[in-house]
């Protein structure tokens, strides 16, 4: 039987302090998410507020990313319009990455076994020239290998081998590149 009022934030570190998760979130719901914040301002803040961006990185309006300092994205990534990187922990993004429309990468989850309904987060790994496509959901521990591709709509809770295509009926391996 869960006892919710035993939850407590034991094991999970937010990585900065009030000030900081206050600020972020400040700029985050006033202009990295606005359809008029330029897509080089919204990298510059990402990394001002300690993200590791790479070169040529692309993200659209309405992204949200819990925490800047739990992400690092390689080099020419594309982030479509209103996905989400809810990083509790870490999310690493390879270079070439295509995370598409209200993609989902959730690193939280709770121990459905624990009265106490505890965190049970772990990191994702999404690794170069990966696709999770449109509304798919990645969820926590997971790592997307690279070249695969994670068809739209789709929940990915375990690892994915580089060259796989992710489905609803199934995994495939992916076509070769033309």
């Amino acid at each position: 039987m869960r006892n919710l009022p035993a939850f407590t934030l034991a094991g999970y570190d937010k990585g900065r302090g009030r000030l900081t998760q206050a600020l972020w979130f400040a700029v985050m719901n006033t202009v990295f998410m606005a359809w008029f914040c330029p897509a080089r301002l919204r990298v510059a803040l990402l990394r001002a507020f300690g993200a590791t961006i790479g070169e040529g990185v692309l993200i659209r309006h309405r992204v949200r990313i819990l925490w800047p300092w739990k992400l690092t994205v390689g080099d020419h990534t594309w982030i479509g319009e209103g996905a989400w990187l809810l990083n509790l922990e870490p999310v690493t993004l390879g270079a070439h990455v295509c995370l598409s429309q209200e993609a989902l990468l959730c690193t939280g989850s709770h121990d459905h076994r624990a009265a106490d309904f505890r965190y049970r987060n772990a990191p994702i790994v999404v690794k170069d020239g990966a696709w999770v496509a449109t509304r798919a959901t990645v969820l926590a521990g997971v790592t997307i290998g690279a070249h695969a591709v994670v068809a739209a709509g789709t929940v990915v809770h375990r690892d994915l081998p580089d060259l796989t295509l992710h489905t609803a009926d199934g995994r495939r391996p992916v076509e070769e590149p033309v």
